[in-house]
């Protein structure tokens, strides 16, 4: 039985820029999955909310968790405040969770890769 084809250079290069290795391995799927329901959950609140834009709301989490904060939005109510200050806090752990999860699988596949290309290298191939 032969090994599934890999994807080429172009192909691996763009799924990692995707985090599209994430999402095969199954451990760091549920925290891909995490940030991404974060990240819908808080575009759709602000949406809902603030009567923010579906792009106005994304770009107000996505910069609020990643605790950028440029200030060109802020939260009118007192609900919306109170929410912005848990995706603020919550924001540095699913960062450190997401860069965690990045790190181990590619570190796994470098691992693996070093390992085909030596039994390759030994194998005269």
């Amino acid at each position: 039985m032969s090994k599934p084809k890999q994807p080429g250079p172009v192909g691996r290069a763009l799924g990692q820029f995707f985090l599209l290795d994430l999402l095969r391995d199954r451990e760091a799927r549920y925290v891909f999955l995490y940030v991404g329901a974060t990240i819908l959950f808080g575009t759709v609140i602000y949406h809902l909310l603030e009567g923010w834009d579906w792009i106005d709301a994304l770009y107000f989490v996505v910069i609020t968790t990643t605790i950028i904060g440029y200030g060109d939005f802020t939260p009118a109510t007192q609900l919306t405040k109170f929410i912005t200050v848990f995706f603020a806090l919550n924001g540095v752990a699913i960062l450190v969770m997401l860069f965690d999860q990045i790190r181990r699988v590619r570190t796994k596949a470098a691992r693996a890769h070093g390992a085909d290309a030596a039994s390759n290298a030994a194998s005269g191939q």
